[in-house]
């Protein structure tokens, strides 16, 4: 059975591991990496104001983050004209795919570009799944 068709499951991180979480899943880009996750969200949604952010780890390996002191926002991208509501999870999922797609293309890391692609099949299995993708494509 191929890992597209078994449920990917995510775990949030406990805080006193975040420190670790990023170096871990980003290797010597993580410092890089957080900044564009932050960028993202700024990019994505007019009314991120920053704090503190989840970390969450996959079943297949992967990873994402999502802030902690939102509820569902809207989140516009006009490089492909999407616009839509979604909820914190789904922004977070939406944000790091974005940085992390950044990320890669700066890099050409094959840990990177890994760490995409896992997060992306998570993301075609949220209960969000049709906006993550049009807010992505």
């Amino acid at each position: 059975m191929s890992t597209t068709e078994c449920k990917i499951a995510s775990s949030v991180v406990p805080d006193e591991l975040c420190l670790n979480a990023l170096p871990r899943f980003l290797g010597r880009h993580y410092m890089e990496g957080e900044s564009l996750v932050y960028d993202w969200a700024a990019r994505l949604c007019r009314s991120y104001e920053g704090g503190h952010w989840n970390f969450f780890t996959l079943s297949n390996d992967g990873f994402y983050m999502t802030p902690s002191n939102m509820g569902r926002v809207h989140v516009r991208w006009h490089m492909n004209g999407y616009g839509d509501m979604m909820g914190a999870d789904a922004f977070g999922i939406t944000v790091t795919l974005f940085a992390l797609c950044h990320l890669a293309e700066k890099t050409l890391d094959d840990l990177i570009i890994g760490r995409y692609h896992r997060l992306r099949e998570f993301a075609s299995q949220h209960v969000e799944a049709a906006n993550i993708l049009r807010a992505i494509d």
